[in-house]
């Protein structure tokens, strides 16, 4: 493994890395306003304690484990080690996701989803169609569908004599983010320009004499609406323990009953992320009194008044939560619309791949490969000293360090321990055997630093079998140890002892 190399971080250093030709450019230039000091500075001191390569060895990863630590005033490179060898961003993707959309849509942007009536009513009957319309909101829950059904009704609406319509047509359409992880895992839904409660339904079951009572519905906080496009059957074998297919515009799930216990529940993804809103609307719509037909998905969205409609919170509010609680159908969603507020698109990996490009102008350089915009893809791949780049010249201008989780530091007893006057706002990512960590540390004196760690043992990951990719053996054991050489490098950086 090569040594620590100490050197100055320039912008022409990542000029100097040539960028491929990208099939998907972004279709309208955006420009931030550069930080002047950005990427000059002189060398910076060292720090006590081992250096990286040691802290690396003992933790004994296997794969590779690259990091680089640079001054966020001046842009200069403190440490790094293998800073240009590019491994899965995992789910620090969604830092980078996080300042696109910001420059893209701006902090303050909200998505909407409408109910469209194409005829007045007359007698409280629409004499036309009414339309479920998404704005491309990936927070959207069964308790606001609630509220929409009740503000349609509060104006005397009981019926239509057309159809009852879909639209989920403001962002491209993917059944799913990645399609190499298990299909029955939450995290990995379908995603359009409709979402409802992150494209999940909760599938409960409770042991009734020789049987179960199973339950599938769209829970929210006020409401669970059972879901009938949907079904859950039980079924006597050993594997697979989840068996999904569509049929006849039902999802249908076949579980292993051996693998079932006295009670639970877990969420399962949706494909049909239109007709699962539009389901969750109609039975919501039916509790006020207003009845609707079979739900229609619709390629276009109709003409007509709007008679009532719900906003998101402001996007800068979305990305906290979504870098808090790490949510990918949120990264996919605002990214996608971020893309298409610079021109139509029609397949979610181009949306990726303008993102790619996009990283690769505003740092000068490099060659960022993004798959998706939530960091599951495991064919994705940056390099440290590229997500060092966009922390430090397009972070502090994008207030990024606000969103960013806290990170606490631990001792060898996981007590979590100070980090500092300025303390650790990062972002963590986990895919098997790939853990990262990028975000912002405060060192000796206060100094403001940005910093990525990205540890990968790419050959295991990809060499595993479809059914152990949800809980691969060994696989927790190689976290807790990725887990803890990013604690001890952090530690080293910010001045604590553990």
């Amino acid at each position: 493994m090569p040594g620590i190399s100490r050197r100055l971080f320039v912008s022409g250093l990542i000029a100097g890395v040539a960028a491929p030709a990208l099939a998907e450019a972004p279709l309208r230039s955006l420009r931030p306003v550069p930080r002047p000091a950005v990427l000059r500075g002189a060398a910076g001191r060292g720090f006590a304690g081992p250096p990286p390569q040691a802290l690396i060895e003992a933790a004994r990863l296997g794969g590779k484990t690259v990091v680089a630590l640079a001054d966020l005033e001046t842009g200069e490179m403190i440490e790094s080690l293998g800073a240009t060898d590019a491994l899965p961003p995992a789910s620090t993707a969604k830092a980078i996701t996080a300042l696109y959309a910001l420059e893209a849509l701006g902090p303050g942007h909200r998505f909407a989803t409408r109910i469209i009536a194409t005829a007045p009513p007359v007698d409280g009957v629409i004499r036309g169609d009414l339309v479920l319309a998404g704005g491309g909101d990936p927070t959207l829950t069964t308790d606001e569908l609630a509220d929409l059904a009740a503000a349609v009704r509060a104006q005397g609406i009981t019926g239509i004599t057309g159809r009852f319509l879909c639209w989920g047509g403001a962002l491209p359409s993917v059944d799913q983010i990645d399609g190499t992880q298990p299909e029955h895992v939450g995290y990995n839904p379908a995603v359009s320009g409709l979402n409802l409660n992150f494209n999940r339904l909760y599938f409960g079951w409770k042991r009734s004499g020789s049987g179960y009572q199973i339950a599938v519905d769209a829970r929210g906080r006020r409401h669970a609406p059972l879901v009938a496009m949907a079904r859950v059957t039980l079924a006597d074998r050993a594997a697979p323990i989840f068996d999904h297919r569509i049929r006849a515009g039902i999802e249908e799930w076949s579980v292993a009953r051996p693998a079932l216990g006295a009670e639970g529940g877990r969420w399962l993804p949706v494909r049909q992320p239109e007709y699962y809103a539009a389901d969750v609307f109609r039975t919501l719509a039916r509790a006020q009194g207003l009845t609707l037909p079979e739900p229609e998905v619709s390629d276009r969205v109709p003409a007509g008044a709007v008679v009532a409609a719900t906003e998101s919170a402001p996007l800068a509010a979305i990305l906290t939560d979504m870098l808090k609680h790490s949510t990918n159908i949120t990264a996919e969603a605002v990214g996608m619309a971020a893309t298409v507020q610079l021109g139509p698109i029609e397949r979610h990996a181009q949306s990726g791949r303008a993102m790619s490009s996009w990283m690769t102008e505003r740092i000068g350089g490099g060659r960022p490969r993004f798959v998706d915009h939530s960091g599951l893809g495991g064919a994705s791949r940056v390099t440290p000293q590229e997500m060092i780049a966009a922390l430090v010249m397009l972070g502090p201008g994008a207030g990024l360090a606000d969103i960013l989780k806290p990170v606490k530091l631990r001792d060898a007893q996981g007590r979590a321990l100070k980090s500092g006057a300025g303390g650790i706002r990062a972002k963590t990512g986990t895919l098997n055997f790939v853990s990262t960590l990028a975000g912002y540390v405060t060192g000796p004196g206060g100094r403001p630093m940005a910093f990525a760690i990205l540890s990968g043992d790419v050959a295991r990951r990809d060499a595993l079998p479809l059914e152990q990719r949800e809980r691969p053996p060994g696989g927790r054991a190689w976290l807790g140890r990725a887990r803890g050489l990013q604690n001890a490098l952090l530690a080293r950086w910010a001045g604590v002892r553990v």
